[in-house]
């Protein structure tokens, strides 16, 4: 059996019985699929595991890029006050 990855993402106890919820009312809504709390955990354990990750490198991304727009500022404004 392939080994499972890290989760990146924890919720608390709470968190996770909403999501497993969420995902039991948007299989009956959608598809008319009537899961149980075990299959609900499977689903929220493979976007945990493998999507995850990807909107956290996004976020990841988004803050370096805002952090760098804003340090750049900061810089200029500095040298905005240097006196010659």
């Amino acid at each position: 059996m392939a080994r499972k990855k890290p989760s990146i993402l924890t919720l608390t106890p709470e968190q996770e019985s909403e999501a497993n919820r969420k995902i039991q009312r948007f299989m009956e809504e959608r598809f008319e699929l009537d899961l149980g709390s075990f299959e609900a955990a499977e689903i929220l354990d493979l976007f945990t595991r493998e999507i995850a990750p990807h909107y956290y490198n996004r976020a990841i991304f988004d803050v370096q890029t805002h952090l760098k727009e804003r340090f750049e500022s900061i810089e200029s404004d500095l040298w905005a006050l240097e006196k010659n």
